[in-house]
């Protein structure tokens, strides 16, 4: 799967999203939970970072520089405001040394307009308060990522992605999760998830911006900002993380928005699963035209699943594991093509449960495709299936 998240600006948009990024890392990884209360350091970078995030879902377009530019201003204007409280701070002054570095890069004036404050988002709340399952029966969606890397989106489309990059998964008003991909070793074509990225977007009183990121071998049972739980009112935390097992598989409930998110580590590859009410799903705005958990892969970066000549000891492997000839088997079969690794097949096992513990209806979880029937494929395909996929590949993996 995958986008280049395109950057903000100019020929340099690739080193600068990589610099943007190391630079915010550094500031949150040296920000002390003991001066939070304070030194209001880490919503400066929060907010940055998801300004910096959006804009880059839709960089490249007439004006992105002179956004870019007004949210390095705003950056800036944010630590001037909280600088008595961070004295010292070591978080503080490196910001507003990458500030200055940024500004100074992108050939940015110091003085011009600043982005305007986004509305926080108005979440649709009982009046019971941060807890959206309250008074309502919300129609659940799921949407499940994962192996080469497979989509299964809210809409129960199924699809597998061809490039590799970073791209968004969910945009809308209460939460960005972006997920990117990386060839395998020893393989131009064959991809899995290497990292995902979460982001909690400020929900009225009941939670502040917050960020969870996840990568190949650290799947962190806490937010960025080492925090387990987020959005504390009156007892009940709107945000919490609980590890299933450290470092390879943790759940995130929002309660305010009634999702629950599930990242796993499953062999070399990183996995997602997310159950969400539709309201929240549904709640982006024509601006955010980019969700492969909403519409799926782009047409060009869609790549077909050819039925596959497979030995019969890989062949009776899947179906050992999946019984039921679905798109999770035929998704272990894939995986079991490209990669000629037999553990490779857990993931769509893994994915084939969390869906069963996300979707009420039983009837659902087996989703059926033409291709995915029960007679098994004979017709070899493993090389034309890599030329397709290394011809897509270089058709749209083009140098920024």
């Amino acid at each position: 799967m995958g986008m280049a998240a395109p950057a903000a600006c100019g020929n340099h948009s690739h080193t600068t999203w990589n610099h943007i990024i190391l630079v915010i890392a550094m500031v949150l990884i040296f920000s002390a939970p003991s001066v939070y209360a304070q030194c209001r350091i880490l919503r400066c970078n929060s907010e940055f970072v998801a300004a910096t995030l959006e804009m880059g879902v839709t960089g490249g377009r007439e004006g992105s520089n002179a956004r870019y530019c007004s949210a390095l201003r705003s950056y800036a204007l944010c630590t001037q405001r909280t600088a008595r409280a961070c004295r010292g701070d070591l978080a503080y002054h490196s910001a507003v040394q990458g500030i200055e570095d940024l500004l100074i890069q992108h050939r940015c004036p110091k003085t011009g307009p600043t982005a305007q404050p986004r509305p926080l988002p108005q979440a649709p709340l009982s009046e019971d308060g941060c807890v959206y399952e309250k008074g309502r029966a919300p129609d659940y969606l799921h949407c499940g990522v994962f192996g080469d890397p497979h989509i299964r989106t809210f809409n129960d489309e199924f699809q597998t992605c061809a490039v590799q990059g970073a791209w968004p998964l969910i945009d809308n008003k209460y939460m960005y999760i972006q997920a990117t991909s990386t060839p395998t070793r020893g393989s131009s074509y064959s991809t899995v998830l290497t990292k995902i990225t979460v982001i909690f977007k400020n929900s009225r009183e009941c939670a502040e911006l917050q960020i969870y990121q996840a990568e190949l071998d650290n799947v962190p049972p806490a937010f960025v900002d080492g925090s387990m739980t987020s959005g504390d009112r009156r007892g009940h935390q709107s945000l919490r993380i609980h590890s299933h097992d450290p470092g390879k598989y943790v759940e995130i409930r929002a309660t305010h928005i009634g999702t629950t998110l599930l990242v796993r580590q499953v062999g070399p590859s990183l996995s997602l699963s997310v159950r969400s009410p539709r309201a929240i799903v549904e709640s982006y705005t024509p601006e955010q035209d980019l969700q492969l958990c909403v519409w799926g892969c782009p047409v060009s970066q869609r790549l077909e699943m050819p039925p596959a000549h497979l030995s019969t000891a890989a062949y009776a492997h899947c179906s050992s594991l999946l019984p039921v000839r679905d798109v999770y088997f035929q998704s272990c079969l894939f995986d079991l093509q490209v990669t000629g690794n037999l553990n490779s097949s857990a993931s769509a096992v893994a994915a084939l449960e969390d869906a069963r513990a996300m979707i009420s209806d039983p009837e659902r979880v087996h989703l059926l495709t033409a291709r995915a029937g029960n007679t098994t494929p004979t017709l070899p395909v493993v090389l034309a299936m890599s030329v397709l996929t290394e011809t897509l590949r270089r058709a749209v993996s083009v140098p920024v």
